[in-house]
Parts: structure tokens; sequence; C-alpha cells
């Protein structure tokens, strides 16, 4: 059996490969490895109607154990990360299969920090959910009660407010796709404080539509919008609000990592990018760095995942760090990607220059790169098979030293990510495809 967790957390289709015992076994796991008998812990969820049933397996859990249960209600994860950090809690979960689909769901789990847990004390949880029915009880007396804690999401409210009031949008025409998920409960009031004329769109959830044709997994519905509206830009959310992707004003859809070097190269030019460094993952576009670096930067790289990112800034002492996939973390304001923090930096990088988004995403051209998923039964079986590994071998050396190569498995799907990165956007394609068809072949 493959390990629990993956890059984001617990992920299934809920109640077929998540069911809800699995919750119950996660909330005893949180309750005696991070909480103990008297603590308490914080829980929130994204818009899906399977949330409701997680949470109270995960309730029934921990104040089995003694625990206190905080039920937050709907929030982002940067939401739930922020308040699980303020001191009152020994953990948070939470309920979120963030950009996955409304039948998918998610369990993440958070520390007294409000910061994504290092792989060991994952694998401890892992541990002590499978013999879960051995952890005993409590008596009636010692039960952890269920509080309800939904007015505590005005705290994260008023910290985002304060940030958006020092902006001065007004004039500026934006629209917010909240992509019936979460972010829509306070992402809708946190950028109209900017002063900006604010259009929002898909903020109808109704348990089955988080992520359907919306968001930033389906950026076209926002395109389309800014383009309707004649806005100046628009930003789209996913489920749980902590990626953002944006639209710039002619309906063009700006690469997440444009965005980031949006960020990164007017921090460096005002001496606010500690180190000249920015921290990126593996995925990210060569062009950004040729970008920063063309600046008097640099970039580190890390493992997928913002949990890695996030490591990656606190070896490096980086301020700023990111995913192509629209998870940006700044760390002055959030310790986790937050896709209404993103809105408000690019906001404000447009406001201080005073340059329309398109203007500023062409300062980081993009090398031509492709990607691909490739859902597969054995994704983990992808290096020990030489016919594969051949194929990757010999694109690489087709591409020549400009280009590059990347396959692995992914850490939320039954499947194998595959990117391909060079200066022949024809060859890039082609090379691309070869790979994923390869592999649908060996690994189904």
């Amino acid at each position: 059996m493959g390990r629990l967790f993956g890059t984001d957390g617990i992920r299934g289709v809920a109640n077929i490969d998540l069911p809800p015992t699995l919750a119950y076994a996660l909330g005893r796991a949180v309750a005696r490895r991070l909480a103990g008998p008297g603590g308490a812990i914080i829980v929130g969820q994204d818009t899906r109607r399977s949330c409701d049933m997680f949470v109270a397996a995960i309730t029934a859990g921990a104040t089995s154990l003694g625990v206190d249960v905080h039920r937050a209600g709907v929030l982002p994860t940067p939401a739930l990360a922020f308040l699980a950090g303020s001191g009152r809690f020994a953990a948070g979960i939470m309920v979120s299969a963030s950009h996955n689909p409304a039948d998918d769901n998610g369990l993440k789990v958070l520390d007294e920090r409000g910061l994504k847990l290092d792989d060991v004390v994952e694998d401890e949880l892992e541990a002590l959910i499978w013999r879960a029915d051995e952890l005993g009880g409590v008596a009636n007396h010692e039960l952890g009660r269920a509080l309800d804690a939904s007015a505590l999401v005005g705290e994260y409210l008023a910290h985002r407010l304060a940030l958006a009031r020092r902006i001065d949008a007004r004039g500026l025409h934006i629209v917010l796709d909240c992509a019936n998920g979460a972010g829509g409960a306070v992402a809708p009031t946190i950028l109209a404080a900017t002063g900006a004329r604010v259009e929002v769109i898909h903020n109808d959830p109704d348990g089955t539509n988080i992520n359907l044709d919306a968001g930033a997994m389906a950026p076209a519905s926002l395109a389309r919008a800014v383009v309707q509206y004649g806005a100046d830009a628009g930003f789209a959310l996913d489920g749980d609000a902590d990626r953002c992707i944006a639209v710039e004003g002619t309906g063009q859809v700006v690469d997440g990592d444009q965005v980031i070097g949006i960020l990164a190269l007017e921090r460096l030019a005002r001496g606010a990018l500690p180190g000249g460094g920015l921290v990126v993952s593996v995925l990210s576009n060569g062009g950004l760095q040729a970008a920063l670096e063309a600046a008097g930067g640099h970039v580190i790289r890390t493992p997928v995942g913002d949990k890695y990112i996030l490591e990656g800034m606190q070896v490096s002492g980086a301020g700023l760090g990111g995913e192509k996939s629209g998870h940006v973390i700044v760390l002055d304001h959030t310790t986790c990607g937050d896709g209404v923090v993103t809105a408000l930096e690019v906001l404000r990088v447009i406001v201080e220059q005073g340059r329309p988004l398109g203007e500023l995403a062409a300062d980081i051209p993009m090398y031509p790169q492709q990607q691909r998923t490739v859902r597969v039964r054995h994704k983990e079986q992808w290096e020990a098979d030489r016919t594969l590994q051949a194929a990757i071998t010999a694109a690489a050396a087709e591409l020549g030293p400009a280009g590059r190569v990347l396959v692995r498995p992914s850490g939320t799907e039954p499947a194998l990510r595959v990117m391909v990165e060079g200066p022949d956007a024809g060859l890039v394609a082609t090379l691309a495809d070869a790979i994923a068809a390869l592999a649908s072949e060996r690994l189904d």
C-alpha cells in the first residue's frame, strides 16, 4: 500500500477510496500525536457536499480522545492556517481537495504554527491511523467538545482587509472568479477594500459545482469575463483559495511563473527580496530564472509542493516563493499559498508602477513548455521501466542543453506528470506527447 499523505495531504474520491472512517482515524491520530487530552484543534472545510461528513468524522475521532474540536465552517485554507497558527490550537485540519473536482476530497493537517507537517510527522500520523482502534478512549466527563468557531474567520478577514487598504486601486476594474469554492466567503470583500471595482463570478456554491468550468483550473471563463466587462485584469481562485491565476486586460492568461516573476522583480528592484533569492519548484519555467538572474537575483528550486517551497524559503532566508500552478507564498503576510494575497500583491505592483498587467508579464518571457498528466495504475514504477527511461534520456539529448525533461508521479492522483521544456515549441510538444503515450502504454 502506498503512502497515505501526498504532496498536499490525503486525497481520494469521497466515500469511495476516501471513506469517513479514515477521517475518524485521522481525528484520533491528530488528537494523540499533536494535541493530547484537554487540547484543542480547529477544523475547516470548502464547499463540497462531502465536507460535512468528513468534519463530523474528524470531530468524533478527536473528541473521543478528549480533544476539543473548533469547527470553523467554510473558509479558505490560508484562513485556517492563519487561525491554526494563532496560538490557541495544537493543530488544524482542512477538509478540501483544493483544485480537484467536487467528487474528490482531502484532509490537510497543519501544526500549531499553521504550517504543513514534516514528512516524519506525517509518517507518525499514518502509523497511528492504521491502529486508531487501539488508541483507547476517555470517560464521558473527559470527552472533547464540538464548538462553533465560524466567527473566527473574521480575524483572518480583518488581517487581509488591512493589507488591502494599503493599496489605492481606485480606477481599476477587475473580475474575481471564486470557483464556487471557499474563497467566495471573504475574497470579494477583501479585493473591494482596495477601491477597485470588482465583478464577481462563480460564487454560487451548491456542493457539487466547485471548480466546475470555473476558477484557477479553468481560466477561460475568467478570460471571457474580463473581455466582456472591459476589465483591466482578472483573478481566479481555486476551490480552497490557496492559489491564484491572473488574466490581463485583453483576456490572455498570465502564466503562473510570470505572476511570481512580477512580484520578484519588483521586490528585487526595491531591495525587498532577501539575498536576491526566489524559491520555485522544479516545474517553474526557465524563462523566469533567466529574467531574475538578468536583474541580479537567483532562483532556488525545490520538489513540487508548496510545503517544500516554504521549507526552501526557511532554509535559504528567501521571502518569496511559489509554483507556476498559482501557489505563491509572500512571507511578509502569510506562511502558505494564499490566492487573495497574491491578487493583492499583483494589484499593488500594477498601481505603484502604473503599468498594465500584460506589460508587466512581458518582462518575464516564457520558454516553450508542455505538461501532460497521464493517468496510470502503476505510477510508482516509472523509474524501473527501462524503455521509458531510455525515451526520457533520448528526449533530453534531442532538446540539448537549453532543454529539460521532468517526469514524476503525482502526489495527489493516480497519474504520472510529464514536463518538457526547450527552445523549439514544436519539438517540445512532440516529445511531451511521445513520452506521455509511452508512459500510458507501459504503466497502465
